[in-house]
Parts: structure tokens; C-alpha cells; sequence
């Protein structure tokens, strides 16, 4: 009987030397066996690929429009092409998600659309969009809660609106081809009347305010954190004019400062000046998208279309579109170029530039 093996190591010196228990355990006495291989226990990291983002402008289905929800398939029209074929699409729902509450007091006009929305959304290619603007709580309180019971059933990424500031100000966090993504949303646009009931608060439900602008630097700067692209979807500028306010201008610095490495937004209903700034991507306007009351200079719409890898922005594209009958329809051929030329003299009144190293 061996027992515990008879052939035991009897010193250090022996030890070091190497034993045997009489057994063949596949080495030689006096030769050592290479240490076993340590498999980590980090995952590898993911390989990061190009990605594209496709952003659209302020979306509505009032009036004649609301039927085509009846057919949430085909109801943003043959844009959808556009926004399908990007990795990522956003636009700005620009309504309450209510078929009850109370219109907002001294609004002229008021815009509410079924939760069916949705679907349409999902169908059309969207991936996220922004409620944070000046017509997200048109229906007030109980609007606002019928907003947020109606995304939270349906799960859908919808940004810049909560039940207290923690929810309305967090980001959208996802993960494409190795690509981390936060996006956020929030306003610069509420009317003056509507500003304490609207702003989520600590203690209140509501919007993400950019008025707010300590917050919103405080909310980019935590997107940034484990992050490898930050945009920021906001609502601002002046309605028709085609350049940006100052205060536009200010907060692409601020937010840029803090982190951001896309700020795109709308209010103005018509196309505003895209470009670079300190490198990272601006367009202050992306105009109406899907709207019933598009008419003239209010029907020039289009899909701005990055593409990215990690921070870096390795192009931008504007594709112009005209809108008929509520829905964008991108321009071809001479139509295009002489649209897509007047959207770049718009840059003539800011400080972007129309490559990074401008």
C-alpha cells in the first residue's frame, strides 16, 4: 500500500529538485512541470466598427396626419428608408403621448397623439427619440403621466422626460458595434408661464430643462463617464430664423466643454447651420420632419447622417428633403445640390466650420 505516497519529498533542497509519487504524472524526477496557463477573467474588449447616426427633425401627427397611425407600417412615409438603413436614428417627438388631460393654458396650439406612436416609431427605423421640448406637456399633468405610463409600457428610448430630474436629465446608454453610446435630451424652449410646472425637478415630474444650464453640464459630464460618443438632442433657437441664437451658441460651448461630441437639434421649423465645433459635430437646426402644417420655407427638411467610429466623426452628410402633404421626401438630382449649397451658406453666420481642421 502506498498511502498518502510514499515517495515524499524529504527537504527544500529535494523539493526544489522535484519528486515522484511513483506515479507517472508525465515528468521526469528532478524536472519541474511549467506552471499551468491563467485564463483571465476580463471578457476581451469589443472591436469597435464605423457606425452611422441618422437624425430627423420635429415629428407631430396632428391633424390629417393622426389617420396614418392607422397604419403604423407605412406611417412616416418613404423616409423611413433613410432612417432604417442607419445604426442609429433619432427625432424629436414633439407632442404629449395622451388622449386625455387638460390643454396647457395660453398655448396657442396644442399637440397629443395615441400611444400606437410607438409602433410607427419602431417600424420607421427610430431608435430614440427627444420629448424634451415646448410641446411635450401640452396636456399637462395628466398628460405627462399618460406620457410616461405609455413609454414605459411600450419600452421604448424616450429621452429628456421623467417622473423627477434623475429620470428626465439620464441618458440613453447603448451599445453598437463596440460603440458606446449615451444620448441625452432636454429644451432651451418653454414658455416663461409653463416653466415651474414643466422643469422635472428633484421633487417633480417633467422636462429636461437646458434653461437649467448647470444641470445639463452635470448630466453631460456623467454621460461622458464609460462612454465612448455623447450627443445631446436638444430644442432651441428661435422660430423661422435661420441662424442660431446666442444662447445656442453659448451651450454648444458649454456642452462641448463638459463632454459632448454631437449636439443636434430644432425648434425653428426651418433648417439651421450644421458643422464642426472644436472639433465636435453642431447642427442647430434639423427643421420640421414630419408635420402637418409645412408649407414654404417651413417644408425645406432633411436627414443629417454621421458617421463615427469611437469620438471621432469621420463624416457628415445632409441629405435635404422637401416637405408634401406632412411627409419628407429627400431631393435628387439639381433640387439636391441647389438646397444642399444654400443649407452650407448658412454657416456665413456662425462659427462652425465645414470639416474638423477648418
Amino acid at each position: 500500500m502506498r498511502g498518502k505516497m510514499m515517495a515524499v519529498c524529504v527537504s527544500l533542497a529535494l523539493a526544489a529538485a522535484g519528486c515522484s509519487s511513483g506515479e507517472d504524472n508525465g515528468a521526469a524526477v528532478g524536472e519541474t512541470s511549467p506552471p499551468p496557463v491563467k485564463e483571465s477573467s476580463a471578457p476581451p474588449k469589443p472591436v469597435k466598427e464605423p457606425i452611422t447616426l441618422a437624425f430627423g427633425g420635429d415629428v407631430h401627427f396632428e391633424d390629417y396626419l393622426r389617420a396614418r397611425l392607422n397604419q403604423p407600417k407605412t406611417a412616416f412615409g418613404p423616409i423611413a428608408r433613410t432612417l432604417r438603413k442607419a445604426d442609429f436614428a433619432m427625432i424629436n417627438l414633439e407632442t404629449a403621448i395622451t388622449e386625455g388631460g387638460t390643454p396647457a393654458p395660453g398655448k396657442q396650439f396644442t399637440f397629443r397623439v395615441a400611444p400606437t406612436v410607438f409602433r410607427a416609431l419602431r417600424a420607421a427605423g427610430v431608435d430614440a427619440v427627444s420629448m424634451a421640448n415646448n410641446h411635450g406637456m401640452d396636456y399637462m399633468e395628466t398628460g405627462l403621466a399618460d406620457s410616461l405610463k405609455a413609454i414605459k409600457k411600450s419600452k421604448f428610448p424616450t429621452l429628456g422626460i421623467g417622473k423627477d430630474a434623475d429620470e428626465a436629465y439620464a441618458p440613453h446608454r447603448v451599445e453598437i458595434k463596440g460603440n458606446k453610446l449615451a444620448v441625452l435630451g432636454a429644451t432651451q424652449v418653454l414658455d416663461d408661464h409653463l416653466i415651474p410646472a414643466w422643469t422635472a425637478t428633484d421633487t417633480q415630474g417633467g422636462l429636461a430643462s437646458a434653461k437649467e444650464v448647470a444641470r445639463m453640464v452635470q448630466a453631460v459630464k456623467a454621460a461622458r463617464k464609460g462612454s465612448d460618443l455623447v450627443v445631446v438632442y436638444l430644442h432651441w433657437g428661435q422660430e423661422l430664423a435661420t441662424c442660431p441664437l446666442p444662447r445656442q451658441e453659448e451651450l454648444a460651448n458649454q456642452l462641448i466643454k463638459a463632454g459632448a461630441d454631437v449636439i443636434v437639434g430644432g425648434h425653428a421649423h426651418v433648417p439651421q447651420a450644421g458643422g464642426y465645433l472644436k472639433g465636435r459635430y453642431v447642427h442647430y437646426g434639423l427643421g420640421n420632419f414630419i408635420f402637418s402644417s409645412a408649407n414654404g420655407q417651413t417644408a425645406n427638411s432633411g436627414v443629417l447622417v454621421l458617421k463615427t467610429k469611437g469620438r471621432k466623426i469621420l463624416k457628415s452628410t445632409w441629405k435635404p428633403a422637401r416637405i408634401s402633404s406632412g411627409l419628407p421626401t429627400l431631393l435628387q438630382g439639381p433640387a439636391a445640390k441647389t438646397e444642399l449649397t444654400r443649407w452650407q451658406s448658412l454657416r456665413s453666420c456662425t462659427t462652425l466650420t465645414p470639416t474638423p481642421n477648418a
